[in-house]
């Protein structure tokens, strides 16, 4: 195993569960300092005393990011514990009730944007703020094969948002390499996780859906996430500005 992040604070959200869990994981196992953030405090504990019984150092900040005064503390309690911030990675997201367009009630859509969309841009505002300061840093957002790379059936809101995710990394990649942050996206598709399993779905069904569906055959893993997303804030991605690298086993190829 490599150190390629020793001495580096990364700040990774929705690290309670999932992909975020992994890449809080991943970044830990290769020396960085990682400040693991989302809503409830318990799972975030989880994660945290698992990168610690690993030998890692981690901290727990709760926020929500769809808060300004949330996202502001979360980054000034990041750089308070650790002494700085070099990489955020935005990993937060919902998937609100399936519903054709028409159907979509005003409060899924709102909670759709609010958190997929203008939770990663309050992000990126004030981590591009801090790091503009402190002379550069990398981000990485989670976004989703589903939006700017594919559509899927009921699933306007988290569509539209994601789209907009993908769409605003690479501006905000083009607004701020100059200030020394480098910006880049993932857009995973199915990933061994809760999220992409279906309501009442035992194990050997998912796998057999994704053997028929997906052209690799299976669901993504949390390791294979995790290290597109430690390549992008690697400095030996250090001229990829703009990506938005889609892992989905060629569901959108």
């Amino acid at each position: 195993m490599t150190a390629r992040f020793t001495g580096r604070t990364v700040l990774v959200t929705g690290a309670g569960s999932g992909i975020g869990r992994g890449i809080a994981l991943a970044f830990a196992r290769e020396g960085a300092r990682v400040a693991v953030a989302g809503r409830t405090a318990e799972p975030l504990k989880e994660t945290a005393a698992l990168i610690e019984a690993e030998g890692g150092e981690a901290a727990v900040v709760t926020a929500d990011i769809t808060r300004s005064q949330d996202v502001q503390r979360l980054v000034h309690d990041t750089v308070e514990r650790f002494g700085g911030l070099d990489i955020a990675v935005n990993n937060v997201g919902i998937l609100t009730t399936p519903a054709p367009v028409a159907d979509i009630s005003e409060d899924d859509w709102r909670a759709s944007l609010d958190t997929n969309l203008t939770g990663t841009w309050l992000s990126m505002k004030y981590e591009i703020a801090h790091m503009r300061a402190h002379g550069g840093g990398a981000i990485v957002n989670v976004s989703s094969n589903l939006g700017a790379h594919g559509r899927g059936r009921n699933l306007g809101a988290y569509v539209a948002a994601k789209a907009a995710v993908s769409a605003l990394t690479r501006n905000a990649a083009l607004d701020h390499i100059a200030d020394g942050v480098r910006i880049n996206a993932v857009s995973p598709g199915p990933v061994d996780t809760p999220m992409s399993t279906r309501p009442g779905e035992s194990p050997a069904d998912k796998a057999a859906r994704m053997r028929r569906d997906v052209p690799a055959g299976r669901a993504g893993s949390l390791d294979e996430i995790a290290a597109a997303v430690l390549h992008l804030a690697s400095a030996e991605a250090g001229f990829t500005v703009g990506a938005d690298l889609v892992l989905d086993g060629g569901l959108t190829a």
